[in-house]
């Protein structure tokens, strides 16, 4: 082998190396995201996870009944390593917004102030430190509205957490100028699960993470996937789990912190 041969070569082992230590030495970082704390969670999507030892971030409402109403099964959740994630203590969202006559007015960000929805959270923190006596929290904005009436409280809330995830469809790169309190996600709406699992290829062949946004599997929301695209999804992660770390967003955000000090 020539020496020009020779030092390619190296250099491609190189760049192999580091392109694997993106996402804790595997070709991508896939997280799986629940919100609004259904029950279907409790009842379908933990059991599927825990049959094949993968871990998931549930995106919790403290005030939806499915929460309040089934505390103790939420503290096996944490229990088994799932993250309980904060998504604020009444789910309000912007009403002003196009498509949002869901909104009531008690719970609607257009007539919210900063004050009261970082009280809100940091309620949300409280509540959910009480089931895992965990203080570090990761953060969904509800209907991924990031502003009170026309004002952003994102960095009012930055203080409260590690991270927080966002609704924008896109594949994440470990860089340091990633902004990792609007992280992008992939909100899940009757997609079949070869669809789900080309989406995560994509995020393989591109080194890049992949955040799944699911409301309902299996029913009870309007956004839905079937238990049977969630089960094969699933099924794929843990098949190649030799390339694909499946972790929670807790994780994946604190692993990117720690990569982006490391390429500073």
């Amino acid at each position: 082998m020539t020496l020009k041969k020779t030092l390619t070569f190296l250099f491609c082992l190189v760049s192999v190396s580091v392109f694997a230590q993106d996402w804790n030495k595997k070709k991508c970082a896939v997280v799986l995201t629940y919100d609004d704390a259904l029950n279907v969670h409790l009842d379908k999507v933990v059991p599927a996870l825990d049959s094949l030892k993968l871990k998931g971030t549930f995106y919790l409402t403290a005030a939806a009944g499915p929460f309040t109403k089934r505390l103790p099964e939420w503290k096996k959740v944490a229990a088994n390593k799932h993250e309980l994630a904060n998504h604020t203590l009444f789910h309000p969202c912007d009403g002003s917004q196009p498509g949002r006559s869901f909104v009531t007015a008690d719970y609607d960000l257009a007539t919210y102030s900063v004050r009261r929805i970082t009280d809100e959270i940091k309620m949300t923190n409280a509540a959910l430190e009480a089931l895992d006596g965990k203080k570090e929290r990761t953060f969904a904005y509800p209907c991924g509205d990031t502003k009170v009436a026309g004002v952003s409280y994102v960095d009012g809330i930055k203080g409260e957490l590690v991270a927080a995830r966002g609704v924008q469809g896109v594949y994440v790169q470990n860089k340091p100028t990633t902004d990792l309190y609007n992280v992008g996600s992939f909100m899940i709406n009757g997609q079949t699960g070869d669809e789900l699992i080309a989406m995560v290829k994509k995020a393989m062949e591109t080194n890049s993470m992949i955040v799944f946004l699911f409301h309902g599997v299996g029913g009870e929301h309007s956004l839905n996937v079937s238990l049977e695209a969630h089960r094969k999804l699933l099924q794929f992660l843990k098949k190649n789990e030799k390339d694909i770390w499946t972790t929670t967003f807790i994780e994946a955000a604190k692993h990117m912190k720690t990569t982006a000090s490391a390429k500073k």
